[in-house]
């Protein structure tokens, strides 16, 4: 099976890394729009007709399905997606709003949701987690995560006082955190340090998990083979992913 993974940059790269471990398809076909990377920073109607041409091109390598990696697109283009595919998109914040419900004991736990100003604006991990029986949220977009990360800082006094800029008037830790960014795993140990007793969600692997128990999907035992695709600066995106994919490509 060919699994399309859209995302608007080289950030939907953790979300490959999650598929590529799990093993769960023959080939995953990766395209990263990174000609128009940031989509968190764009109106609705740009995100949706950038993922539905993201998604024709896709379809020319004859895809059995699409994951949509970025959480912004997942936000506000998904049903678009649906309508004009033949073949099932899955999307990453159900998954992790899944993945959130299923870590957490208490429907009074605490979620600190992180994303980009689109997607924590669409109000749809908060209208999802609600729906679940969660009613303590807090959601943050900490923009200037994505910059962090892209220079490479997963560690340091750069990223440690960006959090403390981002975090300083949460009181009291939360319970679960959504990493709603596929940015945000890359520097999800800073966030573990910063709040050491919170659950950490990850989209890579809720996606993973939601394919498995949602949609019986299972590891196989040859490994996943990777193309990589890009809009602009496409041997950019290959350094990048031989860093943050290493032993897996």
């Amino acid at each position: 099976m060919r699994a399309g993974v859209f995302d608007s940059g080289v950030g939907g790269l953790t979300v490959a890394k999650s598929l590529l471990e799990h093993k769960l398809f023959d080939e995953i076909v990766y395209f990263g729009d990174t000609a128009r990377v940031p989509y968190g920073t764009k109106d609705h109607k740009t995100i949706v007709k950038y993922s539905l041409e993201a998604l024709d091109f896709l379809k020319s390598f004859d895809i059995d399905m699409m994951i949509v990696a970025c959480n912004t697109v997942s936000a506000h283009a998904l049903d678009e997606l649906r309508k004009n595919a033949s073949f099932d998109v899955f999307g990453v914040i159900e998954p992790g709003v899944l993945a959130a419900a299923n870590a957490l004991k208490s429907k009074n736990s605490s979620v600190l949701v992180l994303g980009t100003k689109a997607t924590i604006n669409s109000g749809l991990y908060q209208k999802l987690l609600r729906q679940k029986g969660f009613d303590n949220l807090i959601s943050l977009a900490p923009s200037l995560f994505v910059p962090v990360v892209e220079e490479g800082l997963f560690e340091g006094d750069v990223l440690e006082s960006t959090m403390r800029y981002y975090f300083k008037d949460i009181t009291l830790a939360p319970d679960a955190i959504i990493l709603g960014c596929t940015h945000f795993p890359l520097i999800a140990d800073a966030i573990g340090r910063y709040f050491p007793n919170s659950k950490l969600i990850h989209s890579g692997d809720a996606i993973v998990e939601y394919l498995q128990t949602k949609r019986r999907f299972q590891s196989k035992d040859n490994p996943t083979t990777l193309k990589l695709l890009a809009s602009d600066n496409a041997e950019g995106l290959r350094k990048t992913a031989e860093v943050w994919l290493k032993g897996l490509i």
